[in-house]
């Protein structure tokens, strides 16, 4: 597939933005001015003032005596190039790969993408009138290279789409200028008669060369396309992407779930192919009035599965505000790992468990009720009950060590041991009770002790006796105290609660 390029050129970007800032602006002839050399010079010219005969680089003394009623304000090269960097952000609805061109230029690469509009005069059709709807004026061309489309739109405004190896031609009515050429260069070459580029053309690159250096030829290659240039987007793009945009305003929910469908079709038909599978999606909606929507998904495990993807999003869709209407959709898969085809059955008691109903499953519990409501555990080579398991993100990672079944433990394991108050006889025998959050636990049934030592290449300290300990009311709890029982009253804390 060719390359194809669009270049933006916003003649008055400065003085446009302004008129969007200050309305006011609209029917006054005015200036943007900074000092140079010791004095104001016209920086930007708004086209009233140009209609006047006010140019860029005039001294605003001079523009004054042939304008007397001029306008000056002063010149904020930072609000233009915000500006321009904003403009480019919104230019990603046509393409994923925008460039800014300071100070008033924009590059897209539409390869790939004009089709969506129905045909690249559509597609610059469309880009145009949305820019020029917004208060800017612009000029714009689509070309096989940078180079070229740079210089029609700027250079020939009777021509916009350059068909495909159509770039000799239509180069070689413009000037040597349209080849963004140092000034120097271009003086020297009208002085020589070389008033246009297909004077030249075809001349030996040696003589050129020895004329007008190496820059010459290099900036006629990239028009020619016999050498590549460079852009770099203001926003890499993603390698697993896929965009939709709509030339109707879409504002329903039914129309969001179609789209969305489409998209997640595209992708997953791309992950599996490639065996892989998305941890993580983003659908952004841009809407007509600039303002951004997004919603975002994730899975337990890897997943190519358009069915269970799109339920995922669907509980989120109610959430984003269509406005006025959105016009593109961009589905993003920033994380993305392999998939594996003979992966186990997951937490294989019985040998029943289906690994892909599971985490679908934990998917639909976590995009309802948040990431943190499911947690999943392994045990660890650790004596110390807090330090004897480990939290894990991934269901298919497997256990190093079993699980402990000789000994009871609690359901519930509190993070840190609370200090409880404890009546027992010594000097190893159960409590009789004790004493959690105010209340009074009369205890009817106990098992232990059970000692539990700290590891020494970890931290040093006393150790611990276990009790199982049930209540009159039937609840049971796993209780400890904290070192020997000596002359020293010891320090009892309570760990756990069994089901």
């Amino acid at each position: 597939m060719n390359r194809r390029y669009v270049a933006v050129w916003l003649s008055h970007l400065a003085t446009d933005h302004r008129i969007i800032l200050q309305p006011e602006l609209a029917d006054t002839a005015f200036v943007l001015a900074a000092p140079e050399r010791g004095r104001m010079v016209i920086k930007a010219a708004d086209r009233n003032a140009e209609k006047q005969g006010l140019e860029t680089g005039m001294a605003v003394a001079d523009a004054r005596a042939v304008f007397p009623s001029l306008m000056v304000l002063d010149e904020k090269p930072e609000l233009a190039r915000k500006t321009l960097d904003e403009l480019a952000e919104w230019c990603i609805r046509f393409t994923p790969i925008v460039a800014t061109d300071p100070p008033d230029g924009l590059v897209l690469d539409s390869t790939g993408c004009t089709h969506l509009w129905g045909g690249e005069h559509a597609y610059l059709k469309d880009l145009l009138a949305k820019l020029r709807s917004k208060g800017y004026a612009t000029r714009a061309a689509m070309a096989d290279t940078i180079a070229t489309a740079w210089a029609v739109a700027r250079y020939s405004p009777a021509a916009s789409l350059i068909p495909a190896g159509g770039q000799a031609a239509v180069l070689a009515a413009l000037p040597p200028a349209a080849l963004r050429l140092e000034a120097g260069i271009s003086e020297r070459m009208q002085k020589l008669g070389f008033y246009r580029i297909g004077r030249f053309m075809e001349m030996p690159r040696s003589v050129l060369r020895r004329r007008f250096g190496q820059d010459l030829l290099v900036r006629l290659d990239q028009a020619l396309g016999h050498t590549g240039e460079i852009i770099e987007p203001i926003r890499p793009a993603a390698p697993y992407q896929e965009r939709l945009p709509s030339l109707e305003p879409i504002r329903t929910a039914a129309a969001i779930e179609f789209g969305l469908r489409k998209l997640l079709e595209a992708l997953c038909q791309r992950l599996a192919k490639e065996n892989k599978g998305l941890r993580k999606a983003l659908l952004t909606c841009y809407r007509i009035d600039g303002e951004i929507q997004q919603i975002e998904i994730g899975t337990s495990s890897p997943s190519s599965s358009v069915e269970h993807l799109f339920r995922l999003f669907q509980l989120k869709i109610a959430s984003i505000r269509p406005a006025l209407g959105i016009d593109l959709f961009e589905l993003d898969a920033p994380v993305v790992e392999d998939t594996d085809p003979f992966q186990e059955t997951l937490w294989n008691i019985s040998g029943s468990n289906d690994q892909a109903a599971i985490a679908e499953l934990l998917d639909r519990l976590t995009a309802r009720g948040g990431r943190d409501i499911v947690r999943r555990y392994l045990p660890q080579e650790h004596y110390w009950p807090e330090r004897s398991i480990k939290k894990v993100s991934s269901l298919t990672e497997k256990p190093q060590t079993a699980w402990r079944t000789d000994r009871p433990r609690p359901v519930n394991l509190l993070p840190h041991p609370e200090l409880i108050q404890v009546t027992a006889p010594i000097p190893d025998y159960p409590p009789m009770q004790f004493r959690y959050r105010d209340k009074v636990h009369k205890i009817r049934k106990a098992d232990g002790p059970e000692r539990i030592e700290q590891e020494w290449w970890i931290a040093h300290g006393l150790h611990r006796d276990y009790y199982c300990v049930e209540d009159e009311d039937g609840a049971r709890y796993w209780i400890f105290r904290l070192g020997p029982y000596d002359e020293n009253t010891p320090e009892w804390f309570i760990h756990g609660f069994f089901a």
